[in-house]
């Protein structure tokens, strides 16, 4: 409880109007105290302030502005428990604290080498109940730290509970965070609680027109100003969806779990970080680092053994229908197929083959099902140990496979054994899979029942991060399908490289319908804010199942390395296919899969974009543009090679569209490879055909 004289300051504070901290600069180490009912602080550069209040009532209030304008408007922060009083009216500041700090730190992998962590943070201590009035007082007094860390280009604010004080589990039924967005604008989102998990087409609608959203989502303000909203460091919580209540009011709703509770934890424990993006443009809005700098660093100190690399697979042929998963006449993962992608890979040096379908289980209903599925045992017609000597000799790994039919309670009893399996067998990267429908992952609760969890639930969170963990013991990264959503704890577990988190390739090779030409110029700035995705590119045949077209010209399938990163990159196709491509199968031979620094140069959500990727091995740069259904002609300026005036000379190869070329026409395969001599001065004006694209390796000229 407060003292009488620590009340006294804080309403003689609060008359006076000496409560604002925004704008002071304070040394890490000292840092500034003060007892208030409202608290003030703004970005390094000044530019985005965060306002903390407690209301009338004692409602926790939080607002941010940039440059004076609103971003989010006054919006309230509560809890609900199934077995305690709400957490929301009758609280009281203890304490307020702001520091600075800035610090850059290294990637061992990513989209960037080093990442600039510059911030202030206003920490507010909160109290709830212990008081004398039985309609708001709990008889124990609970303890709450709001902590937010308010960068140049966004906001993360996280929630610090302390112990319960009769020492007995925190029950969340429900937190509500609300997001009330301070100006009319735009939407770029997809359904939450749908069947479909994240593997959905983007809608744009006005943003009182949103209903229930996954995240991150995506909002273009009237006055311009691009904000995403998301979270950071999802460990052992349920997943965050938004809700609109009304108008533009948005309220978090957490992940449903069949306990009842959507989070049980005991103790002392954070809840993941909300995570606000505030920018004046749609790529700086990529060129952010935000849920990156609010989760921990690397846990699994030298990581050297993580490789990112690019791979062929025993996987396309599959989606076209012309090999199977299951054993039998048409099956996939044989010894003379998975030989014939390894003599592939090696030709054009690519490190990893990926085989699905070697293990037993695949044969019957696998889906939603996963009963039958063994980790450590091959089919008939698949030598593990013979194959994997045969890669190792030619310089090449397979990428292990483990589907799990969305059983995930199968899958942690053999876990272990699992990953010891493949690590007996040189098997550095394993890709993972949960095919069921949302709502449908297979688990066994404490009665030892049968119950089924959300993709995104506390239960699953939990179990992304074992397997993760699991994996780190034997020296193998993770690439998570059909997964848990990325929220930047690839920088504390880096073996967790990559993930799939939404609609990929493979709906080309279906039809059902594909994506739309849209739809990756709309993932640059909404699913790939969270991480890597596993998109799988690189189908320069065009078709997909039964002939069917692409909707996809040649240029655009090269520019997919650079617009949608991933450690772990595919080329999709298969061999046969590939092979009748040679100058572009140059390009992808050389293309990196890491980079040292990446810098979005034009773009608008859902139209097109324009990146520039520089290779974290040599002082070759990349650029990859992708537009939606529209022509379109862009002027890229070359100057982030260096000084105008340096007079080094670059050799640009391009690959563009051709004058005939379409991603809807009989000309999808038109494309012109031509070189230029560039300098830092200059400026490529590129076309863009429907559903086209283009990529330029840029190498300095000795």
């Amino acid at each position: 409880m407060r003292t009488f004289w620590q009340t006294i300051i804080t309403l003689i504070f609060a008359l006076t109007g000496v409560l604002s901290l925004g704008g002071v600069a304070y040394a890490e180490d000292a840092p500034t105290r003060i007892w208030a009912q409202s608290a003030t602080a703004t970005s390094p550069d000044g530019h985005i302030a965060v306002t903390f209040t407690l209301d009338s009532e004692g409602f926790a209030n939080y607002a941010i502005t940039r440059n004076g304008a609103p971003i989010i408007a006054n919006s309230r922060m509560s809890f609900l428990f199934s077995d305690q009083d709400p957490m929301g009216r009758g609280l009281t500041i203890s304490d307020v604290q702001t520091t600075a700090s800035a610090s850059t730190w290294e990637q061992p992998w990513g989209e960037r080498r080093f990442v600039k962590d510059e911030h202030t943070e206003l920490v507010v201590r909160l109290e709830s109940g212990g008081g004398s009035n039985p309609m708001v007082d709990s008889p124990l007094t609970r303890r709450v730290t709001v902590r937010f860390r308010i960068f140049n280009d966004g906001v993360g604010f996280r929630y610090e509970f302390a112990a319960r004080p009769d020492g007995s589990e925190w029950r969340i039924m429900e937190e509500r965070t609300e997001f009330n967005i301070g100006q009319d604008g735009t939407a770029h989102w997809i359904q939450a609680g749908d069947w479909n998990r994240y593997e959905q087409i983007y809608k744009r609608t006005p943003i009182d027109a949103v209903s229930q959203a996954h995240t991150p989502m995506t909002l273009v303000l009237a006055d311009g100003t691009h904000v995403s909203i998301h979270e950071a460091a999802l460990v052992d919580y349920s997943g965050m969806w938004v809700t609109r209540m009304e108008g533009r009011r948005f309220v978090s709703t957490l992940s449903p779990s069949p306990d009842g509770p959507k989070v049980v934890r005991s103790g002392a424990f954070n809840t993941p970080w909300r995570a606000i993006r505030v920018t004046s443009s749609a790529g700086a809005l990529y060129d952010n680092d935000l849920e990156l700098n609010l989760n921990e660093p690397n846990k699994l100190g030298d990581v050297s053994w993580v490789k990112p690399q690019k791979y062929v697979g025993v996987w396309w042929e599959m989606h076209l229908e012309t090999k199977s998963w299951a054993s039998g006449d048409k099956h996939g993962a044989t010894n003379a197929n998975v030989k014939r992608h390894i003599d592939f890979a090696a030709q054009y040096g690519f490190r990893g083959v990926l085989v699905e379908g070697w293990n037993v289980g695949w044969d019957g209903n696998w889906f939603a099902n996963g009963r039958g599925f063994s980790f450590t045992e091959p089919y008939p017609d698949f030598d593990m140990k013979m194959l994997s000597a045969y890669g190792e000799k030619k310089g090449v790994k397979i990428i292990g496979h483990h589907e799990t039919g969305g059983n995930i309670a199968v899958y942690e009893d053999q876990l272990d054994d699992a990953m010891a399996y493949y690590q007996a067998h040189g098997i550095e990267a394993v890709k993972t899979g949960y095919v069921a429908d949302a709502g449908g992952l297979i688990d066994v609760g404490p009665n030892g029942k049968q119950r089924m969890v959300w993709h995104d639930s506390q239960r699953s969170a939990q179990h992304h991060l074992k397997v993760v963990q699991v994996a780190a013991t034997h020296k193998i990264a993770v690439n998570a399908h059909e997964p848990i959503k990325d929220t930047g704890l690839r920088r504390t577990y880096p073996n967790w490289v990559s993930r799939e988190g939404a609609r990929g390739m493979e709906y080309q090779a279906w039809g059902v319908p594909g994506n739309p030409a849209s739809h990756v110029p709309t993932l640059y700035f909404t699913r790939m804010l969270s991480g890597p995705m596993d998109y799988t590119p690189g189908v320069l045949s065009l078709k997909g199942r039964g002939g069917r077209d692409l909707e996809s010209t040649l240029a655009r399938q090269l520019s997919l390395y650079m617009t949608l990163y991933s450690p772990i990159q595919m080329i999709a196709d298969d061999p046969e296919n590939l092979a009748k491509f040679p100058r572009e199968m140059e390009f992808l031979r050389v293309v990196p899969a890491d980079w040292a620094e990446t810098h979005t140069l034009l773009g608008e959500v859902g139209d097109y974009v324009v990146v520039a990727r520089k290779d974290r091995n040599s002082n070759d740069w990349y650029i990859g543009g992708t537009t939606n259904g529209e022509e379109r002609t862009v002027s890229v300026p070359l100057t982030f090679l260096g000084a105008k005036d340096s007079g080094a000379r670059y050799k640009a190869q391009i690959y563009r569209d051709g004058d005939a070329a379409s991603g809807y026409g009989p000309d999808r395969h038109d494309i012109v490879i031509e070189e230029k001599t560039v300098t830092a001065a200059d400026t490529l004006t590129l076309r863009m055909a429907p559903a086209g694209g283009f990529a330029v390796r840029l190498f300095p000229i000795k």
